[in-house]
């Protein structure tokens, strides 16, 4: 199909709280959301790259300035048929995933409308609902963390994440295991530790956690240090920051770096390699889960379309419109049934697109290509 338009939108949505973890507090999501028309038919896509440049290098600004400069120009007025098409014409910029994924996740939500069928079908998966977790930041107080956890329990939540960081590590975690003798937590690091942290590290097998999220830092030595952090763990750690690419998870499986692993689509280039990653895990048993970047309802239902694929056995990070949003951007609004699911699309593509008035309102910047 040519692509004869593509919008292209910077959006500060503000949070309903401030989301605290290692890397700081945040206020707003800071996201790019793409629109592409061609072949009859308009979709949304969503990429979510961090404002401040500590979970990744590449930062909304710059992820702004490349699709504008470098990646729409690519593809406005060109036919493109395949996902491999797209992928082609934009590899002569290196890197910048949050950048790609933002026109490769808009063009799948096409291609699913031009065959007439919902995302997940196009990519290749089944099922009406997925399994979604509730996370928790780091909170005021103890008291505070056990209430929010009890209500998450009572909702229905299959599973719960806790962020982790110095000064809200192990006290913490034994007091949650105490109180929750039997449900399943993990903590994520979002790589605040180093090696010199081991020995704490092994003293959290005692807790019998799903995993343990991204401990170390995602530095040269990431994969090699988390494969010796593994070799003496029992409890399977998971790359998030790490895992940014197929290379780097087919390197970290050689190197026996983890026994799980974190897809978020935006931070690995988009929904293909967000599929060929599951598929490489599932030929070596290493089950993953869809990770997420506080996206609004547009990106969050791309997420859950992408948690059908077979190899996403753990429940993912997909969250209902009211858990960071007093209103959602994108409407209409996903919402947690009582068992803790998501439900996926029932119309081709996804039921999902910015409402306008709030989309004025919250646009930093925009760019529209025409062919």
């Amino acid at each position: 199909m040519r692509i004869e338009r593509l919008d292209l939108h910077w959006v500060k949505v503000p949070l309903a709280f401030v989301w605290k973890t290692s890397y700081g507090d945040q206020h707003h999501t800071d996201t790019l959301l793409v629109r592409i028309e061609g072949g009859g038919h308009a979709a949304w896509g969503e990429s979510c790259p961090p404002y401040v440049p500590n979970y990744s290098a590449e930062h909304t600004l710059a992820a702004y300035h490349t699709v504008r400069e470098h990646l729409a120009p690519r593809i406005i007025g060109h036919e493109i048929t395949t996902v491999d098409d797209l992928l082609g014409r934009l590899a002569f910029v290196k890197g910048n995933s949050f950048a790609k994924s933002a026109l490769e996740i808009a063009w799948w939500v096409l291609e699913a409308k031009q065959r007439g069928v919902p995302l997940h079908v196009a990519l290749g998966g089944h099922g009406d609902s997925v399994a979604v977790g509730a996370d928790f930041g780091i909170q005021d107080s103890l008291d505070v963390l056990m209430k929010k956890i009890q209500g998450a329990i009572d909702a229905g939540f299959s599973r719960i994440k806790l962020k982790y960081r110095p000064g809200w590590d192990l006290a913490m975690i034994a007091a949650v295991r105490s109180t929750f003798p039997d449900f399943t937590f993990h903590v994520d690091c979002n790589a605040a530790y180093s090696p010199a942290d081991t020995p704490m590290f092994r003293k959290l097998d005692r807790y019998r956690l799903a995993m343990i999220e991204q401990p170390l830092a995602d530095d040269g030595l990431s994969l090699v240090n988390h494969a010796d952090l593994q070799a003496v763990l029992d409890t399977p750690v998971c790359l998030d920051e790490s895992a940014l690419s197929l290379a780097h998870v087919e390197a970290a499986i050689r190197l026996k770096a983890c026994r799980v692993i974190n897809i978020k689509m935006a931070r690995v280039g988009g929904l293909e390699a967000s599929r060929r990653i599951q598929a490489l895990c599932a030929r070596h048993d290493i089950p993953c889960w869809v990770g997420g970047m506080l996206e609004t309802a547009v990106g969050g239902a791309i997420c859950a379309e992408l948690a059908t694929l077979p190899n996403f056995t753990y429940a993912g990070d997909i969250f209902p419109s009211s858990y960071f949003y007093d209103n959602d951007l994108g409407k209409p609004e996903l919402f947690v049934t009582g068992r803790g699911r998501i439900a996926t699309s029932t119309v081709p593509g996804i039921a999902q697109e910015p409402d306008p008035e709030l989309l004025a309102r919250w646009t930093v910047a925009q760019a529209s290509f025409r062919a």
